[in-house]
């Protein structure tokens, strides 16, 4: 594949939880008495990664930050504040997701005699994009001679906020490996290349250049 041909960017979920349990020491408490909210969060990081294989589809999941205090090798933490970054394409399945999570939330903490304070740090709904302008990008590419396919954008862009003004698609070019927003991220000059080149044509074509 030569070039994607984005659809749209799919529905980001962002949420702080700080989790408040007992601070106890390692040796001297034993397990029946403990509320260690290090392992809430671990039960919490575990959650959204199966709840990813049972929703299926494009439903993603992640745990990217987790702040342990007081963060000893012998103590019981007191505290962890963990973030869950929570994706999909559909409005309805992010919902459903977002609603699991938050059952699975409230369960835990009377389970584990922990407190658990949550609040949102983003909620992006997913964005289609114009349909004439995919197909002016996919017709552009193939007319260039270029292999297509249309795909949603994981991560968000500032097109999602610009297709609310203006009609708005994207050009993916591939990355080597699958691998993107990375500092090993990596992608070929000549791909480059055929992906700026469909842009100039997609863009020569919405301001009615005929190529004479």
């Amino acid at each position: 594949m030569d070039i994607g041909v984005v659809e749209g960017v799919q529905g980001i979920s962002w949420t702080e939880l700080t989790i408040t349990g007992q601070s106890a020491h390692a040796g001297t408490t034993p397990m029946h008495l403990r509320h260690d909210p290090l392992y809430a969060a671990s039960a919490i990081a575990t959650f959204v990664r199966e709840l990813t294989t049972e929703l299926g589809g494009d439903q993603v999941a992640t745990v990217g930050r987790m702040d342990i205090h007081p963060n000893l090798v012998n103590v019981v933490a007191s505290t962890v504040t963990m973030t869950v970054d929570l994706r999909n394409t559909s409005e309805g399945v992010l919902q459903d997701a977002e609603e699991r999570f938050r059952n699975f939330v409230h369960a835990l903490a009377e389970r584990e005699g922990v407190e658990i304070a949550s609040r949102s740090l983003a909620r992006f709904a997913p964005v289609d994009f114009d349909l004439a302008m995919i197909d002016a990008v996919e017709a552009t590419a193939v007319d260039l001679g270029h292999s297509t396919r249309r795909m949603p954008s994981g991560a968000g862009h500032d097109a999602q906020m610009l297709s609310r003004v203006c009609p708005t698609a994207m050009i993916f070019t591939p990355s080597v490996g699958g691998l993107s927003h990375n500092i090993a991220e990596f992608t070929h000059a000549d791909d480059i290349e055929a992906g700026a080149n469909v842009l100039l044509h997609v863009l020569l074509g919405c301001a009615g250049w005929s190529g004479h």
